[in-house]
């Protein structure tokens, strides 16, 4: 399979998780519920995330990621048809909770399809290629959500979704050779990843999704009762600053032929990463958008550095390994995406960004821990 064919996949596929993230203002006054609880629509989607991935790492460790590739693909385009039909907002959760189930097989399958082909120096650039791809999936899926439900509706927007997830999945070729490691029990799979660094790195990835996830989730009420910007479309065109993560994610490698580890650039990006969280607080429009775009920048250099190196330093096989990767990554955008929601309901914009910081803290001190931890691995 091509790996550009493999890259139009995933924007299609990140279409499906971020979609609704700019309609949930939308949603909270269609269906007449609160900002917690729209927000939930995409909770109930990354709960599955967090949880469904290394027992998909598992199985495909003996499959064919393509093949599972292609028909996880077209369940997604039937969930979203549905999704566009729905009535009611405990069909929507539902609908995103059976997303949720679904989409950890297809990130698991392309992740492990990028670790077992390419090795070394393609291996970075690869996955970077790859994270390039989710961003422009999780930025233009904002943004033409937002755009079509301005111009047009909501819902015809996931009729493009479903077109595009079908055309692709369809295109897979069936020919391609399933990639099949050793025979191990899942307990032997697992006791592989159980390293002092792998499980921080795992760690620090939870707390800077966790921020992320919280920030872009509950923006656009941020940007309503902060800045008093109503429009869909508004709203989708500051999520702009999203894009600078992508330009931030493909000067990765260079960024890391400039540091002494990969370690090192993950403590310096997590301390850049803390400091945008405090003029984030700011009610300055300006401001708050620098600052966002400094956040989504640091956020995506912090997993192009982060997904290459735990397949660097683990012994557990790529589907294992990246199952776990994304396990602990939605893990952290599940609790991300509701907890601090609450945090921003009874206390305000501020309370909410502090919040955040704290986590953010709490991961660079579980990378510095995992950098002397495994310094042996990843230095010598």
């Amino acid at each position: 399979m091509r790996l550009s064919h493999l890259l139009v996949c995933s924007v299609f596929i990140f279409f499906v998780l971020y979609a609704p993230q700019p309609l949930l203002g939308l949603f909270a006054e269609q269906f007449s519920v609160s900002p917690a609880t729209a927000g939930s629509l995409m909770t109930a989607t990354m709960i599955p995330l967090a949880v469904a991935p290394l027992m998909y790492g598992l199985l495909l460790a003996k499959r064919n990621p393509l093949t599972i590739l292609r028909y996880t693909m077209l369940l997604l385009a039937v969930t979203c048809i549905a999704f566009a039909y729905a009535p009611s907002f405990e069909l929507l959760l539902l609908l995103r909770f059976l997303q949720g189930l679904t989409l950890p097989a297809a990130l698991t399958a392309m992740t492990t399809y990028i670790g077992s082909t390419y090795q070394a120096e393609h291996l970075q650039k690869n996955m970077t290629l790859y994270i390039g791809s989710t961003i422009a999936g999780g930025y233009f899926g904002r943004v033409f959500a937002a755009v079509f439900a301005d111009l047009w509706t909501w819902q015809s927007f996931y009729f493009v979704i479903a077109a595009g997830l079908i055309g692709s999945a369809l295109c897979i070729p069936r020919h391609q050779v399933a990639i099949v490691s050793n025979a191990l029990s899942p307990l032997n799979y697992l006791k592989q990843l159980a390293t002092a660094a792998v499980l921080k790195l795992y760690g620090a990835v939870f707390c800077m999704f966790f921020c992320f996830a919280a920030l872009l989730n509950y923006l656009p009420f941020i940007l309503r009762d902060t800045f008093l910007i109503t429009n869909t479309r508004d709203i989708g065109l500051v999520y702009s600053g999203y894009l600078i993560g992508a330009l931030a994610s493909i000067a990765t490698p260079w960024l890391l032929r400039k540091s002494i580890s990969p370690w090192h650039l993950l403590s310096a990006i997590f301390m850049f990463y803390s400091t945008t969280m405090v003029f984030l607080m700011s009610s300055q429009l300006l401001v708050f958008l620098l600052a966002f775009t400094g956040f989504c920048g640091a956020m995506f250099i912090i997993h192009s550095t982060a997904a290459p190196l735990v397949n660097k330093i683990s012994n557990a096989p790529p589907s294992v390994t990246n199952g776990a990767y994304v396990s602990f990554y939605y893990s952290g955008g599940a609790l991300g995406s509701f907890l601090p929601g609450l945090v921003y309901q009874y206390y305000g914009h501020v309370a909410f960004m502090a919040a955040l910081l704290f986590v953010c803290l709490c991961g660079l001190a579980l990378v510095a821990a995992g950098y002397f931890a495994g310094k042996k691995t990843t230095l010598g």
